[in-house]
């Protein structure tokens, strides 16, 4: 008993360790945005700001045109996370009742890129296909790579998580007379409840923090930028060029919808990511 108990309290106190460690960044930004510019640039031992400036948050608004921004990152994360629903779930549903050698074969091959990273290799292929179909400048271009590129991971766990249907709900639909896709979509998909919520907050997560590919489509349309890209423009614009005040005053803003997602959906993501593993 006293081993069991041991035990508990080091596992314990091994993840209170991790969390702090995990949580002090954020914690540091968001209190460090209530700081002078001043006392930011010094640096001291004190995590809790001298005096509260809570102005910062009313001029890093203003300054950064966040209204815009904060509307074109919402724009872009609602499609991409409505597409990656919808081809990630259908992919999963293909993938787990295929049964020839190509689905397999392509299964695998799909698996298989978990493996290998390229990093901003893609980037400039991206880009010139984006701007053969008149797409560069365009957040819709990355839309339109976000959502037909397909995440591994959100397949993978589609996969899994339609192993957990009984194969017999499709032979009895297909006896009714139902196709494979009626099968999908009135029948898999409204089963997929788990599902649909943990690639809705990863697909979320993915687009909200998107930088890189969103600044190379909106570098030179500033108007379309969303707000990760705004909020990095804000610090290195010339003024607010050593404005840490301002720059942490919108990294704070920008993380007030990723915790209201995912406090959401958390309990609906955990069911999916629990299901997705039972049987790969």
């Amino acid at each position: 008993m006293a081993v069991k108990v041991l035990n508990k309290t080091v596992i314990y106190v091994f993840l209170s360790i991790v969390a702090l460690i995990a949580i002090f960044p954020v914690l540091y930004i968001v209190l460090a945005s209530f700081k002078t510019n001043q006392e930011i640039m010094t640096g001291g031992v004190n995590l809790l700001p001298t005096e509260w400036q809570f102005h910062n948050y009313i001029r890093a608004w203003e300054l950064a045109n966040f209204q815009r921004y904060t509307w074109n990152s919402l724009y872009m994360s609602f499609f991409i996370v409505v597409g990656s629903i919808i081809t990630a779930t259908i992919a999963g549903y293909v993938f787990s009742r295929g049964t020839t050698k190509v689905t397999k074969f392509i299964y695998g091959m799909v698996m298989s890129s978990l493996f290998i990273s390229i990093g901003t290799l893609a980037l400039y292929p991206q880009l010139t296909l984006a701007r053969t179909l008149g797409l560069s400048g365009s957040l819709w271009g990355v839309i339109i790579i976000r959502v037909f590129g397909m995440n591994v991971t959100q397949v993978f766990i589609a996969t899994g998580n339609v192993n957990q249907i009984p194969k017999q709900i499709d032979e009895a639909a297909k006896i009714d007379g139902c196709g494979f896709f009626k099968i999908f979509c009135h029948i898999i998909f409204p089963l997929l409840k788990p599902l649909i919520a943990t690639i809705g907050l990863i697909s979320f997560r993915m687009a909200w923090n998107d930088y890189l590919l969103p600044f190379v489509f909106t570098i030179s349309k500033s108007d379309r930028m969303p707000l990760v890209v705004g909020v990095v423009n804000l610090k290195s614009s010339g003024q607010a060029a050593s404005s840490w005040d301002l720059a942490l005053a919108g990294i704070s803003i920008s993380l007030i919808p990723m915790l209201l997602v995912y406090l959401l959906l958390n309990k609906f993501f955990i069911a999916g990511m629990a299901e997705g593993a039972i049987k790969g």
